[in-house]
């Protein structure tokens, strides 16, 4: 188990990050090779265990097939980095090599709207390089003759850089070589921000232990938890737990191909697991959030829905057995389900990294580069992320992404 000390080295940072799960690890790792940084930096995480974290709940999975194009390019460079992860760590020999299983996601439209959705996302990924593939039912049964499709109108399928890999690893690796690098974690938990007297910038972060510890920079990536550590600034932003449920079983008659991700309509998504089993997830029709230490289960959803849906999708999965299940948290952009970034309009030292919808593993990299870049240089040096800002929320602007699992 990673053990932190609880007690800050010192008594001011010029970047205080407020969570050091996947996102504040990336950040952390990404200042500490910056050439451009050479400062200090401290990461506040509460649970050092990581036992409730999202990340430690996804099912760490990677995709192309976004509607959007600069989702697009967040997960390329995710794939990108993944190829040769070693290197990407400083040829670090302790590094393991990293690997994507891409089965890819099959997206599956029951009517026309939801084909509609699929060629225009196919338009913006073809544009970026992704050789997605639009497939008739016809062409779907063909490759993969386990589905029930007569109410399928159209699917998308790609299998490059898409499909599981091991997101716990680079989370690891990122935490332990941030650590090596001279960023400082400590276990703790903030309970307040204190404020200049204009309400413009933070002075210090408090912690519960009683400390307060002095910033040049916060930055707010706490998962889950993001909008109570905004509203320590005084701050809103639109973010919720919400519960995301998973299971793990075994099928008493195993399928006859590799089941790649596949996003039913009915919101049921499942995928193969291992050699002899799958993972199904799934949330509830109403989705509301919840409190952030909520992880029960929902045995009725899993019997009224989830399993219902498998067996009418691939009636092989009529007879199955779970083996595994667990319940995580999105930490749900409830505006339009897409990340929110960088600074704070009125509280100029606050940067987000919160919102991700589900997003947040296979963008951590990408994300942990950009807001290195920003409070290194003042800018976005490799990918433009300001239409992630905070600035599109107070307009009322939203961030069109049509492909939202």
């Amino acid at each position: 188990m990673v053990r932190f000390p609880t007690n800050p080295g010192r008594d001011s940072y010029d970047v205080v990050i407020v969570g050091g799960a996947i996102m504040g690890s990336a950040l952390a790792w990404n200042l500490a090779v910056s050439p451009h940084f050479n400062g200090s930096v401290l990461v506040v995480e509460r649970d050092p265990r990581y036992a409730d974290c999202s990340t430690a709940h996804t099912n760490s999975c990677i995709r192309q097939q976004f509607g959007n194009a600069l989702n697009i390019r967040l997960s390329q460079y995710t794939a990108e980095v993944l190829r040769d992860f070693p290197a990407y760590m400083g040829d670090d020999a302790r590094v393991p090599h990293q690997q994507i299983q891409s089965f890819g996601y099959l997206y599956l439209a029951g009517d026309e709207a939801g084909a509609a959705r699929l060629r225009h996302a196919h338009a913006v990924q073809l544009d970026c390089g992704v050789p997605a593939r639009l497939m008739t039912p016809e062409e779907i049964a063909a490759c993969y003759p386990f589905y029930a499709l007569d109410d399928v109108v159209l699917g998308s399928h790609n299998t490059r850089d898409e499909g599981y890999w091991d997101g716990g690893s680079v989370f690891e690796w990122f935490r332990r070589k941030a650590r090596e690098k001279g960023v400082e974690y400590v276990a703790g938990e903030v309970t307040g921000l204190d404020l200049n007297l204009a309400g413009t910038v933070v002075e210090a972060v408090r912690l519960a232990g009683g400390e307060h510890i002095g910033c040049g920079t916060v930055v707010n990536a706490a998962g889950p938890r993001a909008a109570r550590v905004a509203a320590m600034a005084g701050r809103e932003i639109p973010v919720e737990p919400r519960k995301r449920f998973s299971w793990v079983f075994k099928a008493e008659r195993p399928l006859s191909a590799t089941l790649p991700l596949t996003i039913d309509p009915s919101g049921v998504h499942v995928r193969q697991d291992g050699p002899d089993t799958y993972l199904a997830g799934g949330h509830t029709v109403d989705d509301p959030p919840v409190d952030a230490d909520d992880f029960a289960m929902d045995a009725d959803f899993w019997m009224d829905v989830v399993w219902p849906a498998l067996a009418a999708r691939i009636p092989a999965f009529e007879a199955i057995r779970v083996v595994n299940e667990w319940t995580g948290h999105y930490a749900f952009n409830v505006f339009d389900r897409n990340a929110i970034l960088g600074p704070d309009p009125e509280v100029g030292n606050i940067l987000y990294m919160n919102g991700f919808s589900g997003h947040g593993l296979q963008q951590a990299p990408a994300m942990g580069r950009g807001l290195a870049e920003w409070i290194a240089l003042g800018g976005y040096r490799t990918l433009d992320l300001r239409p992630f800002h905070i600035d599109r929320i107070l307009r009322g602007e939203r961030f069109d992404e049509s492909a939202v699992i």
